[in-house]
């Protein structure tokens, strides 16, 4: 099968455009490297390998091309002529079709949101259009049969892997609220026909099936918004409650079923200390502890090669980490072996034909953004398919490590350190940057661009998961709860300190830099700490917290009230809040903010701006007003790099407002 040689070039040709040239020997990477959009997302091989799909991230769309090996033009894709329309989702439903999902994006840290409609295409391109969905009837060239509008949102709940012609699909009413009764219905895939299967026992559902595509368990919340779990033996079993949130302390969620439906594994929170993967036996109806790490949550279920049944579990502990089920199994010792032959890279199986001949391996690591192969499960042979960012030098990207502290009541916290290349990694320029959030997001090992700019430019980059991040665990999550600018701040604190302990940051140039959540911990940063840094920089933050309850989207639903009400509060929101604290504030500050944004409103940035400048401290500021919850056009994006840069030169470096010479391409051998 020449798919790794045939595919490569079409992909290539396609997801490149003709100015984006891989960099040259003394090419110095720079801002515009670290704009560029990966050439695509996601790789998916049609069941019986005739084709390859990938979604490719264009400036202002994201689109599908359909790929056959031998042609050396796309042999089909899906394009809207609308902007900020992008391809949410795909999957392969049959060897000649695909279904895919659509939606916008309102601001480059946030993902596309879904338009709760199902599209259907072609590998041809030919008889695509909108299957079920609010705006059926009034799309053209829809794939087939009359349409009527329908007031739900819809979303692919099983492909039917043995049916060509029929999918599962979960439908949402419009009308009943913030929590409705979700429904699940058998959809034809070339009509958009469908016939009642069964629906939800609990309000906003999701579900999962078992491996003959049977409805088997119902998640859903509670009216006192708690999590709830269903479970039935079959389409004529009755739903039985296996667990109540409000009775059992603990949040469970079905993941998946084992190759022969006898165990199903879940994910269950405990009252301290990370998650429990379960194996819960349908037969007895027994649940049992399989998997659990003492420190971080599990991040998923691990796959075999060709394989659509889990053989363990995935662990985020500073490099991914791995528990079998069974550890001598062919597939656990497949996969071991895979880890050791890519030279050092994490390797995980993303698609597959369904004869599991043909496998689609990603290779990704701290340098490398990712590199997919085309593995044959038979000869154990893997070919090159394309990289993601293959004008980066992963022998040159910055280097990314996990470290534990304890702040300062014990709790042990995790953060990671990006190193510049080459460099001893002592008495380095620091910039602190908290991730957004804050509640369940975390930061992890990996390749992420924007650390790897600011390391390309000789600085020390030093992410923190604070209490209140996901990933450690439910009591590690709700331990931030009511805690802005208190022991959430305080554990950045402790991470700035440890870096001076250290010796890896110089005390003398260090600067906190965040976006969202992470913009208004910066600006916090600088008020509770005014010695500890030189400056602060806050884009698309929140800086008064009595604002979040009247301003932007989170107080406009039942479920952000919530939100507000557990997480922040409503007493003693101004002695928390960097706009009351601007007078403490002693080094310059640099916000950036859209006006569209609906999350942190500009307003957040123009009051802390009139703040800073009230008491006569030195502000730089870059508004957009057509830009959301961060900035989206390219353009843009420069302008803000580019400031920000300049920003943290002055302030930690020589004072040129240049940025410093960044890391050279090297000549071929």
């Amino acid at each position: 099968m020449k798919f790794a040689t045939v595919l490569f070039a079409v992909l290539l040709a396609y997801a490149m455009p003709a100015h984006a040239t891989p960099a040259q020997p003394g090419h110095r990477y720079g801002i515009e490297d670290f704009l560029r959009k990966e050439r695509f997302l996601d790789v998916k091989l049609s069941p019986k390998g005739t084709y390859a799909a990938a979604t490719v991230p264009l400036e202002d769309k994201t689109v599908l091309v359909i790929l056959k090996p031998g042609q050396k033009t796309p042999y089909g894709y899906v394009n809207f002529k609308e902007k900020n329309t992008h391809v949410v989702n795909f999957w392969w439903v049959n060897d000649e079709r695909l279904l895919f999902t659509i939606g916008e994006r309102a601001g480059a840290l946030e993902k596309p949101v879904s338009f709760g409609e199902i599209w259907g295409t072609n590998a041809d391109g030919t008889r695509q259009g909108i299957l079920v969905g609010a705006r059926a009837s009034q799309a053209p060239g829809r794939a087939g049969g009359k349409s009527r509008a329908e007031a739900s949102a819809f979303f692919v709940v099983d492909t039917l892997k043995d049916d060509d012609d029929f999918v599962l699909i979960g439908a949402v009413p419009f009308d009943a609220g913030e929590a409705p009764f979700t429904s699940v219905e058998r959809m034809n895939v070339n009509t958009g026909t469908k016939i009642p299967v069964t629906r939800a026992p609990v309000r906003g559902s999701s579900f999962l099936t078992d491996n003959k595509g049977v409805v088997r368990f119902a998640s859903g919340e509670n009216r006192d918004f708690k999590s709830v779990l269903y479970y039935r033996s079959g389409d004529n079993g009755e739903w039985k409650l296996i667990n109540d949130e409000s009775v059992s302390g603990k949040q469970v969620t079905a993941l998946d079923f084992d190759r022969d439906d006898r165990i199903a594994y879940l994910d269950s929170t405990q009252k301290t200390g990370p998650d429990a993967i379960m194996a819960f036996d349908v037969g007895s109806m027994s649940m049992r502890e399989v998997a659990r790490d003492a420190f971080v949550d599990p991040s998923g279920l691990l796959y075999g090669v060709g394989q659509d049944y889990p053989i363990g579990v995935a662990f985020r502990d500073g490099r991914p980490k791995y528990t079998y089920f069974d550890a001598d199994s062919p597939e656990a010792r497949l996969h071991r072996t895979l880890q050791a032959s890519f030279g050092g890279d994490t390797v995980s199986s993303s698609s597959h034909t369904r004869d599991g001949v043909h496998a689609l391996l990603l290779a990704w690591s701290d340098r490398n953004p990712g590199d997919y192969y085309v593995f044959n499960t038979q000869t154990k042979k893997a070919d090159l398919l394309i990289s993601r960012s293959d004008w980066f030098d992963p022998s040159l990207m910055a280097s990314v490590r996990s470290i534990r502290f304890p702040a300062r009541d014990g709790r042990q916290l995790e953060a990671f350190l990006t190193l510049p290349n080459g460099s001893a990694g002592k008495g380095l320029p620091l910039i602190v940057n908290p991730h957004g959030g804050p509640f369940g997001p975390f930061d992890a090992w990996g390749f992420n661009a924007e650390p790897q700019l600011l390391a390309a430019q000789g600085y020390a980059v030093l992410q923190v998961n604070f209490r209140g991040s996901g990933g450690y665990g439910k009591e590690f999550l709700e331990a931030g709860h009511k805690q802005w600018g208190k022991s959430m701040q305080d554990d950045l604190t402790d991470a700035t300190r440890w870096a001076i302990t250290q010796g890896v940051a110089d005390p003398s140039r260090i600067c906190m830099y965040g976006a969202s959540y992470g913009g208004y911990a910066s600006l916090m940063a600088v008020a509770k700490e005014p010695e500890l840094y030189r400056c602060a920089a806050g884009y698309v933050g929140v800086y008064d917290l009595k604002m979040l309850w009247g301003r932007g989207d989170i107080p406009q639903t039942q479920h952000g009230k919530r939100f507000l009400e557990e997480a922040v509060g409503k007493n003693d929101l101004a002695s928390v809040s960097p706009t009351t604290l601007a007078s403490r504030i002693k080094v310059p500050v640099f916000l950036a903010a859209g006006g569209e944004d609906v999350r942190a409103p500009q307003e957040q940035s123009e009051a802390m701006e009139r703040a800073l400048r009230g008491a006569g401290v030195p502000v730089e500021t870059l508004y957009y007003r057509t830009e959301g919850h961060g900035f989206f056009t390219v353009e843009h994006r420069r302008e803000f790099y580019t400031r920000l840069l300049a920003f943290l030169d002055r302030n930690l470096r020589s004072g040129t407002g240049k940025a410093s010479d960044l890391l050279p391409v090297p000549a071929k051998p």
